[in-house]
């Protein structure tokens, strides 16, 4: 039999949390999240397998399907957590996260419309590092800081959308209040669960909109060239045609 009390110190560097009957009225919000995501990293749905009749053992399981098992226990845990006083879910990724203000649902699950691996990697961590459960003050500024940077790395490609007065507005944000700078000019006295949520969700919101202008300035370039080049050909074969003539 698995040592799952030591598989879960490796896991989450915790003890005491197994087995979940014994130890669950001494949990704290974090520890019955992080054991929903160790659970999520080894459930399985059973597929076939023997039943043994002998002393009411039941079924011997001997094929499992991982995909399916995770599906139906994100389905369960998020109708559970649905009914908790914060909101949470827990992803098909397996992580614990807080649900996204009213509105902002559909930014989480579209895809960071970028093939640049420093963009998306980024866009991504930051997101997983402000939503994760347990996330302190320093992570979710962490978060914005990092969607900062991702916007300074697009500000090459973006500087003929924005004039010079949005992009000081743009950084302004960052700079100036706590934020990316540590100097005697930051503005620190304001509530910071509550502006690092609405800078982040700015900033997030900010960077898929600058990403899919760009899109969409390439997608009308390329569709320019090609009509170009159409043209060209049609006019070297006319120039053909007249000289055969």
């Amino acid at each position: 039999m698995r040592d799952v009390d030591l598989e879960i110190l490796l896991a989450i560097h915790k003890t005491k949390l197994w087995p979940i009957h014994e130890y669950s009225p001494t949990y704290n919000e974090d520890d019955f999240f992080d054991i929903l995501e160790f659970l999520f990293q080894h459930v399985s749905k059973p597929l076939d397998g023997d039943y043994h009749s002998y002393n009411d053992c039941g079924m011997h399981w001997k094929t499992f399907n991982r995909e399916e098992g995770r599906t139906e226990f994100c389905d369960k845990v998020n109708v559970v957590l649905g009914h908790y006083e914060q909101k949470f879910e827990l992803s098909l990724n397996g992580e614990v996260l807080q649900k996204p203000e009213q509105g902002f649902e559909y930014i989480f699950k579209a895809d960071v419309p970028s093939d640049d691996p420093k963009i998306v990697n980024r866009v991504s961590a930051a997101t997983l590092q402000f939503r994760r459960h347990g996330s302190t003050l320093h992570d979710r500024r962490q978060a914005v800081r990092d969607l900062a940077d991702v916007f300074e790395y697009l500000k090459p490609s973006v500087q003929r959308l924005l004039t010079s007065k949005d992009e000081s507005d743009l950084f302004n944000l960052a700079n100036n209040f706590g934020v990316r700078h540590h100097n005697d000019k930051q503005k620190t006295n304001y509530d910071e669960a509550l502006w690092l949520a609405w800078m982040y969700y700015f900033y997030l919101a900010t960077v898929h909109l600058l990403l899919r202008k760009l899109q969409q300035d390439r997608s009308r370039v390329e569709r320019e060239d090609s009509a170009k080049s159409v043209h060209s050909k049609k006019l070297a074969g006319a120039s053909g045609d007249k000289n055969k003539n």
